[in-house]
């Protein structure tokens, strides 16, 4: 299976023996997607924004959320109580993407949010 993954509007798909327009057109996609402005998580109540793992654990720990199985490649965290809810984590905080962040939020909707950083 070779040729080049092509994204766009978030779908990505493999084309077998790409254009020259078709890659130019995919590469000046890429480039527009490194202008997009950052996303950072911010803790509501005290409006601290989440630089790192230490400060969401403490965070989530307030909340009621207890670290689950050391995982290889994942943090996880779930609610002490008897809920279904699961957090999925990079181990790395430089991979923590907005995906994950909404995540958060979606399942803390009064205590965190997502802003775009000036």
């Amino acid at each position: 299976m070779s040729g080049v993954w092509v994204f766009k509007h978030g779908v990505a798909r493999l084309i077998s023996r790409p254009t020259r327009e078709e890659l130019e057109r995919s590469e000046a996609e890429l480039e527009a997607l490194k202008g997009q402005p950052k996303r950072v998580l911010v803790h509501v109540p005290s409006e601290q924004t989440i630089t790192c793992y230490e400060d969401l654990e403490r965070r989530l720990v307030e909340l009621g959320w207890e670290r689950y199985n050391n995982h290889n490649d994942l943090i996880q965290f779930h609610r002490s109580s008897s809920s279904v809810h699961l957090i999925s984590l990079p181990k790395n905080f430089s991979d923590f993407k907005s995906t994950h962040m909404y995540d958060i939020v979606v399942k803390n909707r009064h205590s965190f949010r997502v802003v775009v950083k000036q």
